[in-house]
Parts: C-alpha cells; sequence; structure tokens
C-alpha cells in the first residue's frame, strides 16, 4: 500500500464565500457548491446547517420559524413547565452524591410495573420513526 499525494491541509472556505455563491444561484446543489468551494459535499452541508440555512423546493433559504410555529413551541414549553411544576417529578430534589442520585433511580424503577415499561418499549419505534421522519424540528 502507499500515500496518495495530498496537497497538505484541506480547502478552507470563509462563510461569506458560500453566502455569496448562494446569492448568485440558491438552486445550486451540495455537490456543485462543493466543487467550486474545493470541499467535500458534507463540510459545504454543515456549513450550511450552522448558517441556518435549509433547502426547500430546490433552493437553499434561511430557516425561520413562521408565528404560527413560534407560539406552538412556547405553547409547548409551557405546558411541560407547568407540568414540571404539577407533577413534580424531581421537584426540590437535591442529590449529594452519585451514590444517591443512583439509590433514587433504582427505587424509582422498582416502583413501577412492568406495562410501564411495555408501553415504553412497544411506542420507541413509533417515536423513533416521528424523529427520523422530523428532520431535527420539533413534533407534538
Amino acid at each position: 500500500l502507499e500515500d496518495k499525494e495530498r496537497s497538505g491541509a484541506p480547502k478552507k472556505f470563509q462563510d461569506k464565500e458560500l453566502e455569496q455563491l448562494l446569492d448568485e444561484d440558491p438552486s445550486q446543489t451540495l455537490s456543485e457548491l462543493g466543487k467550486i468551494l474545493q470541499v467535500d459535499e458534507s463540510t459545504v452541508s454543515k456549513r450550511l446547517k450552522r448558517l441556518g440555512m435549509i433547502q426547500k423546493q430546490g433552493h437553499w433559504v434561511p430557516y425561520e420559524l413562521k408565528p404560527r410555529d413560534v407560539e406552538r413551541r412556547f405553547g409547548t414549553c409551557e405546558l411541560l413547565l407547568q407540568r414540571q411544576k404539577r407533577k413534580g417529578f424531581l421537584a426540590d430534589r437535591r442529590f449529594h452524591s452519585y451514590e444517591e442520585a443512583q439509590k433514587w433511580i433504582d427505587s424509582w424503577i422498582a416502583s413501577k410495573d412492568m406495562s410501564f415499561f411495555r408501553r415504553g418499549i412497544h411506542v420507541l419505534p413509533e417515536r423513533w420513526s416521528k424523529v427520523v421522519e422530523s428532520d431535527g424540528k420539533y413534533f407534538h
């Protein structure tokens, strides 16, 4: 086996370069952008994600939440906070050592009947599918 010659460190590019290319033609593919910038598609993809850009109908656009999405997320957060206050799963509980936390967790698990775990395991494939289909976006 022989190592192929390399030109050195991977090419770096500035966000401005990528933004300028998208301003010129927002319909460019990851492959096209990668070739122009002389980097791998995955590098371009990660940078676009970091810049908050998504592809919609073949064009790269900034990801912006619609007002209804903001309201829905806010509402969900409020409900979760209210539920936490009402149910108080951990309430004001403080653990002073790893062992103390482990003991509490073990006792909590022991307090649940088998149907609790069966139900949770049964819905996992559906939940995983939902997460994958949401492509990182929030859902109910």
